[in-house]
């Protein structure tokens, strides 16, 4: 276990995430989801014997990613290999917050809840009510489930209950993916510091690296995301605090108030000045930074590392001489002991939570559960994740698997992705080798990782007021790297977040920290 992640697990706080994909789709079993419900489970007085052996109707209510419901044919091999029959109603992902809060205030709800952003007031305080079944007495009665760290469960617990079986993710899956087509052509190395990655920045603008005698091209290539385009990355490398930090008294500062996140705005306001990123990435969609990328107009993209092969695979036809790699080693000082990497949500994301509305008593919470159980077994992992063999993927002797029909995949296949509790551990993986490469990076990236200290704490004032709160922050932060105010300007704004609101924050953690 990483360092920093011993002594932060107490105090995280569990942040919301929606589950992404859903099932049920085209022809796959569905109910009408204009409300957001569905019908609840069949009921049973059996013992807990029966009903953990009966066949099961479990009723779910999931996030949609993808443009299309999948159909009944993977959906049925789950149901096989699960002993259930699932009826899915999704929500669309850009309309999550809205309907996730019209189902939970109508309480139209489903067996099982895929629930995110649990930092919404609504969300968090539905689970703090008691809609949902605290689940921590039970799970040690399910093999797979059992398996869940005690770190795990305390980082997503809200108030020291467990309101649902988490999502396990990765702790860190950020990185930078550089084309090092173009650092060989320029006889540049692959960076270890941020100036040599600012010098690869430079000549990936000025040198012309893709040799087409224009000026075309950029070093980086960003969107409009402070947490998960570059700014963050980069802030970990200047040793920014992930979200949070807190000294041994107890005293917690917000990241933006630290001499390390003026440094990164520094940064990025060098790359902006200098014409080394697009200068429209503060209002650039993830969908455009990745397909401009893979145009070949930038050479550097930080990210989530396994965007790697999705950036290849976009260059098929465009960029075929495109070759990358992926880099999770950058300090600032050029120092290893200085490595860190900010964690998302602390690996944690989301939640399978179970109302007590459509879930009546123990028996039943145990016959689902035995069906979360069930989906982190490698058959139905591989399922969720890969398809059918021979249908939607082969597979060689090593395990490693090979996509037959990427389009078929992503039509029959790909909605399930995002609903899968466990995604590490398994020995059924990827054949691609930038995505073994992607996933071996991750893995170490373990080490580094810097948690968010508050992440379990409690705080009224950010739970009715965080979003405004960010806002000042957020906005204070684009016109700093665009040149707008200088640092004086952006300290007086954080002093009027504090003076909105945000002291209160400060002074609700500390206190919750405490005790």
């Amino acid at each position: 276990m990483n360092r920093n992640y011993k002594k932060l697990v107490a105090l995280m706080l569990c942040s919301g995430l929606l589950l992404t994909a859903c099932g049920g789709g085209n022809n796959a079993k569905e109910s009408n989801s204009s409300n957001g419900g569905t019908n609840s489970a069949a009921k049973t007085t059996a013992t807990p014997a029966d009903v953990l052996e009966s066949k099961a109707k479990i009723s779910w209510l999931n996030i949609l990613q993808t443009p299309t419901p999948p159909t009944n044919t993977v959906l049925d091999k789950i149901e096989e290999a699960t002993n259930t029959e699932i009826e899915f109603s999704w929500i669309p992902d850009a309309s999550k917050e809205e309907r996730i809060n019209t189902s939970l205030a109508s309480n139209s709800l489903a067996d099982i809840v895929t629930l995110t952003i649990l930092d919404n007031s609504s969300v968090r305080n539905a689970l703090k009510a008691g809609m949902f079944w605290e689940v921590s007495p039970y799970l040690d009665e399910f093999p797979n489930l059992a398996k869940i760290s005690q770190d795990t469960r305390t980082s997503a617990s809200i108030g020291g209950k467990l309101y649902g079986v988490p999502f396990q993710k990765p702790l860190a899956r950020n990185g930078v993916v550089i084309r090092k087509d173009w650092l060989d052509k320029l006889g540049l190395q692959v960076p270890k510091t941020t100036d040599e990655l600012m010098e690869i920045a430079k000549a990936f603008t000025e040198k012309d690296p893709d040799g087409n005698g224009k000026k075309d091209t950029t070093g980086f290539m960003d969107r409009s995301d402070l947490i998960y385009g570059a700014f963050k990355t980069l802030g970990s490398y200047f040793g920014t605090p992930n979200i949070w930090s807190v000294d041994d008294t107890g005293k917690m500062t917000p990241e933006f108030d630290t001499d390390s996140y003026i440094k990164t705005m520094d940064y990025m306001k060098a790359l902006y000045d200098g014409g080394y990123i697009n200068q429209d990435f503060a209002v650039t969609a993830k969908t455009d930074q990745q397909q401009n990328f893979a145009q070949g107009k930038a050479g550097i993209y930080v990210g989530a590392l396994f965007d790697s092969k999705n950036l290849l695979n976009l260059a098929k036809g465009i960029q075929d001489n495109m070759d990358l790699v992926m880099v999770n080693n950058i300090t600032s000082t050029g120092n290893e002991a200085d490595r860190a990497i900010w964690s998302a949500n602390n690996g944690i994301g989301g939640l399978l939570s179970f109302p007590k509305s459509e879930v009546k008593d123990e028996n039943e919470l145990r016959r689902i559960l035995k069906f979360i159980n069930d989906l982190m077994n490698e058959e139905v992992y591989a399922l969720m994740t890969y398809g059918i063999q021979d249908v939607h993927y082969t597979i060689d002797a090593d395990q490693a698997v090979t996509i037959k029909d990427t389009n078929l995949w992503k039509q029959e296949v790909q909605p399930f992705a995002g609903s899968r509790p466990l995604e590490l551990g398994f020995t059924i993986h990827d054949a691609d080798p930038l995505k073994v490469e992607a996933e071996k990076l991750i893995k170490e990236n373990a080490d580094y990782a810097v948690l968010n200290p508050a992440y379990s704490l409690e705080s009224e004032t950010f739970s009715t007021q965080g979003s405004e709160l960010q806002k000042i922050v957020t906005d204070a932060t684009y016109k700093y790297i665009l040149g707008k105010i200088n640092v004086e300007e952006y300290k007086a704004e954080i002093e009027k977040w504090k003076k909105s609101g945000g002291s209160k924050v400060i002074s609700e953690y500390e206190a919750a920290y405490k005790g």
